[in-house]
């Protein structure tokens, strides 16, 4: 039993093989082993390794001298009774020698393949690889059957491909190695040859692809409302746009490029005006909710949330929020301050300590008679103008130059302090003030300011004034003309040539000092020895139970050191003073309700 080393096929006879070989491998079509030539008959093949790879035939011829160095003869031809063929990659067997036709690492193609059959003599095995690489170079001087070669001779002679007077060109094709490089189309199964077929052919596929989508692309000038079919023509016609400027009219459009900037800058400008306006809008709104001008409730409302608040926490029961809501209604309604944050006598013992204590300063002076508020859970974060205003007005109620303005009055409630505002306003004072706070104040968590302190008084017949320390004055943004002017307010009521005493309390009333975001009262001085000035200070952010530290001997040394401030502990850059100078008449009110539509502070420096 006889197999073929190509296909694997079996037969019994060395004739059947003969046969096999010549049909099924001889006539098909065969390449080159060494390049991509491809499409020659079995002589074009032999012809062209002979010409176009020598230097591999010469290698091959040395490499079989020394594989079968027993062979007699010199051109390392094979026994007479041999049969060598040679041909391409079998197509229709998968069982054979296969090989990849264009792996060449060795230098010669592992695609040839050799069939040896002898009668009586077995050769000596060799390797695979050498084997397929020498019978390939030996195929054009290797001693064939005279009988397979008379037949393959004939079968040639007959084959009409084969032409003795082919051209030049072919000899050359033949002659030279053939390197093709493919394209294949990244869309379908076809392979094309050169570079710009392959682009002819993806772009047929793109247009089939747009015309079964039922959609063309649209090319839409950005200048104007032109829609162009392709690219190029929409190119063209945007260079039109800036070529000459406003002269070129662009087709479609009745307006000039002049007229289109014109008119996307008036977009532009408008734009910019909506979103500054928005901005503004934003702006205000927080500023809204910062001085409690958001519309979300005043002191009733904001104290009921905070009893809610307690009662939700186990902080209070339910019957001491009714018993306290029950007050607060009670409270609000006769319009009266229910005095729990109020201290009473802090100036009598300031004065009683000064008698004995702080032996240091030379000279302190105090003002009349004043009550401490402080805020409450009503007014917490926003009520400071009003429970200041309370501690300067429970100071006028005492003072005999006042006692005929408010005869039979008391310190108001927080909500009726807001209503007496509004009335003022009405009167006609500050209207500027009015439409900041868009004339309303009670139900709002609003902050007042020394403006507004000062329009109150005028409207209860109290002249005022106001200070304006707009810039600081002194080294380190201190303010040591704002302690001067303090130092002058109280002097006032000491003026003759004696010296004066050491501790002096006066019938003046406490000085509304203001700042960014919060309000003070200032109740006294203090001049040290090395002729520092120091301010007493009543906070009405302190609490109840430490201002009543002052109230008692054991604790006032302590406390009053919270009261004092020196210039280096007022550094804000500006401070806005309200000092109240008399009574006024009914003249004098009238101008001074005029005078308020302009309101203008005394600025120092």
């Amino acid at each position: 039993m006889l197999t073929c080393e190509i296909c694997g096929e079996e037969v019994m006879l060395e004739e059947d093989m003969k046969t096999h070989l010549l049909l099924n491998h001889l006539e098909n079509e065969m390449h080159c082993p060494l390049c991509s030539l491809s499409g020659v008959s079995y002589d074009e093949l032999c012809f062209h390794i002979s010409t176009a790879h020598p230097e591999n035939q010469q290698s091959e011829h040395s490499h079989c001298e020394e594989a079968a160095p027993s062979t007699t003869s010199s051109d390392c031809s094979v026994p007479k009774n041999t049969v060598l063929t040679l041909t391409n990659e079998p197509q229709a067997s998968t069982s054979g020698l296969n090989r990849d036709s264009n792996d060449t690492s060795d230098g010669v193609s592992p695609t040839a393949t050799s069939s040896v059959t002898t009668d009586t003599v077995q050769h000596e095995q060799v390797s695979t690889e050498n084997r397929a690489s020498s019978s390939v170079m030996a195929a054009s001087r290797t001693t064939v059957s005279p009988k397979l070669r008379q037949s393959v001779k004939h079968s040639k002679e007959n084959d009409d491909t084969f032409k003795s007077e082919q051209d030049k060109d072919k000899r050359k094709r033949l002659c030279s190695p053939r390197k093709e490089k493919l394209f294949s189309c990244p869309m379908c199964a076809l392979i094309c040859s050169d570079c710009f077929t392959l682009q002819e052919h993806v772009e047929l596929h793109l247009e089939e692809q747009r015309a079964a989508e039922g959609e063309s692309r649209r090319y839409e000038c950005p200048l104007c409302s032109v829609v162009c079919s392709n690219s190029f023509s929409l190119q063209e016609h945007v260079e039109l746009h800036l070529d000459h400027g406003a002269s070129v009219k662009c087709a479609g459009s009745p307006d000039s490029d002049l007229k289109l900037a014109r008119r996307l800058h008036e977009e532009e400008e408008q734009r910019r005006k909506e979103e500054e306006a928005q901005q503004e809008r934003e702006e205000f709104k927080k500023l809204q909710r910062q001085f409690g001008l958001d519309g979300s409730g005043g002191y009733r409302r904001q104290m009921e949330r905070t009893m809610e608040r307690a009662v939700a926490r186990g902080l209070m029961n339910p019957a001491e929020f009714h018993s306290q809501r029950a007050e607060m209604m009670e409270s609000l309604a006769s319009g009266v301050d229910d005095g729990r944050t109020r201290a009473q006598g802090v100036l009598r013992a300031l004065y009683e300590y000064y008698q004995t204590e702080a032996r240091d300063c030379v000279h302190v002076w105090l003002s009349s008679e004043t009550d401490h508020y402080c805020s409450s859970a009503g007014d917490k974060g926003w009520g400071c103008g009003y429970r200041n205003f309370q501690m300067l007005l429970s100071s006028l109620l005492k003072a005999e130059a006042y006692a005929p303005v408010f005869s039979g009055k008391t310190v108001p409630s927080i909500p009726r302090v807001q209503s007496m505002i509004e009335e003022a306003w009405n009167e006609g004072l500050d209207p500027r003030g009015a439409s900041h706070f868009n004339q309303r104040l009670q139900g709002t968590r609003a902050w007042i300011g020394a403006t507004e302190i000062y329009s109150l008084l005028t409207s209860l017949g109290i002249s005022a004034r106001i200070i304006d320390f707009h810039q600081p004055t002194g080294p380190g943004d201190t303010h040591p003309r704002l302690f001067e002017w303090v130092k002058q307010y109280y002097c006032q009521s000491t003026r003759s040539n004696r010296i004066p005493p050491r501790l002096i309390q006066t019938s003046l009333p406490p000085l509304y000092l203001q700042h960014q975001g919060h309000s003070r009262s200032v109740v006294g001085l203090e001049q040290r020895k090395n002729g520092t000035l120091c301010l007493l200070i009543l906070d009405p952010g302190s609490s109840l139970s430490d201002t009543r530290k002052l109230l008692s001997r054991d604790t006032v040394s302590t406390a009053v050191r919270h009261i004092r401030k020196f210039p280096g502990n007022l550094k804000h850059k500006q401070y806005q003073v309200v000092a109240v100078q008399g009574v006024l008449s009914a003249e004098d009110k009238r101008i001074s309700i005029s005078n308020s539509r302009t309101l203008c502070a005394e600025r120092i420096p």
